[in-house]
Parts: C-alpha cells; structure tokens; sequence
C-alpha cells in the first residue's frame, strides 16, 4: 500500500488509533473468509478462546483467561458463545471438580484447519503488500506493545 492510497483520515501518526484500525481491518477479512468457509458463526472475539485451544486443548477456564489476558468473567461470557456455536465444550475438570475444562468440539477442530489456512493466506499478503523485512518488525513491534 503506498502513502497515496491510504485516506487521509488515516494519515496520522496516532499509534492507537492505527493499532484499532488495522485490528478492525484484519478481523473483517479473517470473518469474511471464515464465513466463505462455512464457518459464518465465528466472531473475532472468539480467537481469545479457540486460539489457546488450537495450542493446547482442554484448558481451564482460568487458564483461558489467563493466556489470552482477559478476567475470568470476560472469558466465560466468550466461552458460553462459543459453546453456543458448537465450537467449544465445558466439562468438569477431573482434577478438581470445582473448574471447568474447555475442549474443542469436532466443529472446533475442523474450523482450527480453516482458521491455520486462512490466517497463513493472510499473512502472505501482508508480506506481499510491506515486505518480509517490515512484517517481521511489525510483529516484533506489536509484541512489545502488547506486554505494556
């Protein structure tokens, strides 16, 4: 993209309101091709559950929260909808029957195959469009303002 293309209420050096922007932008496409998919139900806000998940499935509830920095009770409003769409499961956890486990259902594993797929597509055209070299730096730069 060149500095021509972009509108000019973007043209700002406003590092939080670029950061909105992009995110915004990147989860309008991640829905639309998980909706071409057949995967229509997926929010972006169902990554802080079902990424972890993709990592190590059957985790606590806690440990949801914990991984994708949001509170226990932000997490289970997230993982109710995701069970709602059938992507997750709760289960008491065998070790302690005071927490729940959360497993991806078949659902959630097929739709795992479709997210790896679609973010690896988007993330070659975002190589494409900036070039290895920024992208990189981009992805440094976004972890160091994440641990803030």
């Amino acid at each position: 993209m060149t500095r021509t293309s972009v509108p000019a209420s973007l043209r700002t050096r406003d590092v939080g309101f670029l950061l909105a922007k992009a995110s915004h932008r990147v989860n309008d496409l991640l829905i639309r091709r998980f909706a071409e998919a057949g995967f229509p139900e997926v929010r972006a806000s169902y990554g802080s559950v079902l990424v972890p998940l993709f990592e190590q499935d059957g985790l606590r509830l806690g440990e949801l929260a914990a991984r994708a920095h949001l509170s226990k009770q932000a997490m289970t409003g997230l993982v109710h909808a995701c069970e709602h769409d059938r992507l997750v499961a709760r289960r008491r956890d065998p070790h302690d029957g005071r927490a729940f486990a959360v497993s991806l259902t078949g659902r959630g594993q097929a739709f795992s195959k479709v997210a790896e797929r679609v973010t690896r597509e988007l993330e070659e055209e975002l190589v494409a469009v900036i070039g290895a070299r920024n992208h990189q730096a981009l992805v440094r730069a976004l972890k160091g303002v994440i641990g803030l």
